[in-house]
This record gives C-alpha cells, structure tokens and sequence, in this order.
C-alpha cells in the first residue's frame, strides 16, 4: 500500500511525517529553524536554512518509518504564511537594511507594516470586505508596500514573491503555481472571482505588480492538493533523499493543515460545517467552514474554497498564543526555577506547569489555582475579533507572591484569557449565523489535556481531539495522499485517513465563575483600548 510524507515548517522548526493510506503515523522527525529579531517587531528566517531543516527532517522520518523511498507516492508542505524574497535564478534577497541575504523571509508575526497597514485599510478598497473588513500586517500586502517604500533595490530586483508553502513547493517541483489557500488567505487574491484585484493594488501603492500582470506573485493559482509539475525535481529528491517524479501537491497555510487534518475527521461531535478548528500553537488560529459567505467583522475571510473545497472559510484566532504563555509565564519570580524543574523531566516550562496544574486538580481547581489574577494575553495585538494590531496584554489581581504555585496559577490564568478570547470569536460568528458547536483542537500547544479542558471551559464549548498525534502533518500528508491520486479529492482523504477521538465537556459547575470571568476580561479589554486613546 502507497504512504504518503506531509511536512510542516512551523514558526520554531520544520517537522516531516511518514503516514499509511488510513492516516496512522509511522515516523516523526523534526528540526530546529533559526529567526533573527530586531526592534520594530522585525522577525526574519532564512528560506536556505529552512530547506535544509525540511531535507533533514524528510530523511530521518523516511529511515525511522522502515519505508522505502520507492513506496512514498506523495508529499505535502504546510508552512507559516510567511512572506520569501527571491531574486533571478530563486537566489535569496536581504529583506532588511541588515544586508543579509539569508535572511530572505519576512515571518508572518514581524509587525513591521503597521504603517502601510493603517494607509491600506483608510483607502475602503472593496477587497477588505473579504479580509474581515480590516487588513492586517501579518498578511503580505502591507509587507511588500513596505519593501517596496524601504528597501526599493530589494523590491524591485526581486523575481518572485512568495508564501513560504508554495516556495516550499517550488523548491521541489520547479512549480511556480501558487496554492488557492495561500494567496486567498493573506495576498486579497479573490478566489470566488479567479482574480486578483488589480484596482487594490494600484489603490494603496502597489501598482508595479498590477502593471506586470502580477507575474511576480502569481499568475497560476491551483486547489491545495492539486499535482504539481513532474513532481520532485532529480534534485528536490536527491536532497530529500526521495524518488524523482514523486508527486507533490499544492501546499497549505500551516494553520490551514491542522483545519483539514481534524474538521472533517470521522466522529459523532458535529460536522464540517458546525466544527471549529482551534490550532494551538506560537499563534492561535480558528477556522470555520460555511455553505455560503458569512461577513464577520474583524474576522478574517469570508474565502472560498481557502480550506474545504467549495466551502467558505473564516478565520480568526490570536497573533500570539503559545508565544505569550511562554512569554507571561517568564516573567514571573519563580521561572527560572520552574525552568530548572522543567529541563530536568526534558520539558519545556509551559508543558511543565501544565502537569503542576494537572497534579493540583486541573481544570476543575481553576478558581483555586489563579485566585484574583486575570490575564489578557494579547502581547502581539487582537487578530480576532477586534482586528487591533495595537492592543496589549493586560494583567491585573497581581500580589507578592513569588512561589511555583503563583507561577501555576500565572500559567492557567494565562490560557483561560486565551479560552476568553477563542469564546469573542465564537460570539461573533454566532451573531453572523456561523452554526458553530464543536472545537476541534490541534497543534503542539493543544496536546495538553489541561489546555483541552479549559477550552472548553472557558468558551463553554464541546472540545474533540484527532486521534492523530500529529494532526497537522497529518493534514500535510492528506495533500500528497491526493496528488497522488489515492483519494479522488481533499474531502474524500479528510473521511479517509482522520478520526476524532477524546471528548471534552464544559464543566457545567464552573460555568458561572467562567461567565464573571469573561466579563471582567473583557472590562479589560476596553481600559486598555481606553488607556491608548
């Protein structure tokens, strides 16, 4: 029987996964990628360094499975919708007055067009109905508007930009074609339309691109898990140690895979269309499918056929999520001992404290675990609802206490504040018809059974889990199981090779301290807003 290879480039690293026709996982294998950060929320990474992460991921996956090179029939990417600069010949350019050229890849959290995004969403175009009304700067319009008005030699001696699953795709195929999820979700392509819209571009600065026929961000735009090219190129496979010809499918947004790789998972909670994909992981990414297109205010979308073909997607969730946990969570006395604690089990402090919190009772302890602290936790801005790049975490119930208890309830307050703003998301879908009744959760951050029952908690929401261990390469893996053609379509490999399995219910006695709860972390919210003027 055929296996299939999906591999996921996240924020911190690159993973590949082996995996059979059913969706069981064979073998893992994962390394790190390097970032460089700079003041003014400048965060750049190497579009080399990630193809050397992803080449030697594939191969110890490939020798850990027991599986031939031969038997591999297709492969898929997801990656962070981040944002890869190359000039002719695909050699990389500096992204950054730095000069670096390896440094070639504006990551999707570097917030550094907050400017041109403000100048963008003044301008009304008729394209940011379908971004949620307001544009955000981890898209890829307000970051080529900014390259293009700071480093104009880098902009315009570029030859392609891309999303880094299509270069991803690229590197191994020779494929320009750009995936449907990519440029609909962060580059305003209009996918309902087969177009993009070339008035926008000239509208806020960008008309070069429009001038070019938008050669430059693409002109082909395929289904994720379409085939590309003659798939892996002899020397994609030489470096990944795979077969020429191997098929490789149009990629997916990271976020977007663990979407696919749950929300249409075999299982008695819900359906593709009452299921609400929660990704965990740096950021926090919700992903709701609809029959037709629901307009909600500062969520992203509505985009067609983004996720699910031939369903509309919104998508919501926080810039940062697992980020600002582990970023709360060190400020507090006792980190660096609980570090000590946690390096000696082989564990990172997050996932330490939330077996502490686990071994205090859990979930059901919460009003005892965090007392009077609450905990806004939008470090990196309000993706959703809200749109508000300018928001900040707040904290508030703060006293002397320094010990690893404090630090625990620190811990779980943080991830209630981050439940308390899943739970806006659903209230305005809900406001918009979006018929949403079911949380299906993924990504490294989401395998916490403590954080799977406070999700629920605190949205008061039924939380499932795949019974993958790796739903986001699995959802990778979905892709290339279909450009290899072993299932006629995404739909069809989504019903094939994933299932849901642990089930989470709202506890129903905390369900009226989690209420007072959400309204004083929203009574928050707004002193904040209120505070910036």
């Amino acid at each position: 029987m055929p296996n299939f290879l999906g591999i996921d480039v996240g924020t911190g690293s690159a993973r590949a996964g082996v995996f059979d026709h059913t969706g069981n996982m064979l073998a893992s294998a994962k390394r790190d990628i390097e970032a460089w950060r700079e003041a003014g929320d400048i965060v750049e990474q190497s579009s080399n360094d990630i193809w050397r992460a992803v080449c030697a991921a594939t191969r110890e996956a490939v020798a850990q499975s027991g599986v031939a090179p031969e038997a591999i029939a297709g492969i898929g990417f997801d990656a962070t919708c981040s944002l890869v600069v190359l000039g002719e010949g695909g050699v990389p350019l500096p992204v950054s007055r730095s000069g670096n050229s390896e440094r070639n890849i504006i990551v999707w959290m570097d917030h550094r067009a907050v400017e041109q995004t403000r100048r963008i969403n003044r301008s009304g175009e008729a394209v940011l109905n379908y971004v949620g009304g307001v544009i955000s700067p981890e898209m890829e319009t307000p970051k080529l508007l900014w390259l293009a008005e700071n480093l104009p030699d880098t902009f315009n001696a570029a030859w392609q930009f891309m999303d880094l699953p299509d270069f991803l795709t690229w590197r191994a195929t020779g494929s320009l074609a750009r995936s449907v999820c990519t440029v609909t979700c962060k580059w305003t392509y209009l996918a309902h339309e087969s177009r993009w819209d070339e008035a926008y571009f000239r509208t806020i600065g960008l008309g070069s691109l429009a001038d070019e026929g938008f050669a430059r961000i693409g002109t082909q735009i395929v289904p994720a898990g379409g085939a590309l090219g003659g798939g892996l190129t002899a020397q994609a496979a030489a470096d990944l140690g795979l077969v020429p010809g191997t098929a490789v499918a149009a990629g997916l947004i990271d976020a977007h895979a663990g979407g696919v790789g749950t929300v249409g998972a075999r299982g008695a909670f819900g359906s593709v269309l009452s299921r609400m994909a929660y990704v965990f992981g740096t950021s926090a990414c919700t992903m709701s499918s609809t029959a037709a297109p629901a307009f909600v205010d500062g969520v992203w979308g509505p985009y067609f056929s983004a996720m699910v073909p031939g369903l509309w997607l919104n998508e919501g969730g926080q810039s940062a999520a697992g980020a600002a946990i582990d970023h709360l969570v060190r400020m507090h006395p006792a980190a660096a001992e609980a570090t000590a604690k946690a390096q000696a089990e082989g564990l990172s402090l997050s996932a330490w404290l939330s077996l502490q919190a686990q071994s205090r009772n859990g979930a059901a302890a919460t009003p005892a675990l965090v007392g009077g602290i609450h905990v806004v936790p939008e470090f990196l801005g309000n993706r959703a609802p809200f749109a508000d790049p300018d928001a900040r975490a707040l904290i508030a119930g703060l006293d002397l206490d320094t010990s690893l208890d404090s630090l625990v309830g620190l811990y779980v307050a943080g991830v209630c504040g981050l439940g308390y703003g899943a739970r806006q998301i659903v209230r305005a879908e809900h406001d918009k018809g979006i018929a949403v009744d079911t949380i299906v959760v993924s990504g490294g951050a989401g395998q916490s059974p403590l954080v799977r029952q406070l999700l629920a908690d605190t949205t008061g929401m039924v939380v499932v889990a795949s019974t993958s261990p790796e739903p986001v390469l699995l959802g990778s893996a979905m892709l290339g199981a279909v450009a290899a053609g072993a299932y006629r379509d995404l739909t069809g490999a989504m019903a094939g090779m994933s299932e849901l399995g642990e089930v989470y219910h709202p506890d129903a006695t905390l369900g009226g301290w989690h209420a007072k709860r959400f309204a004083a972390f929203e009574l928050l919210q707004q002193a904040g807003k209120a505070i910036r003027g």
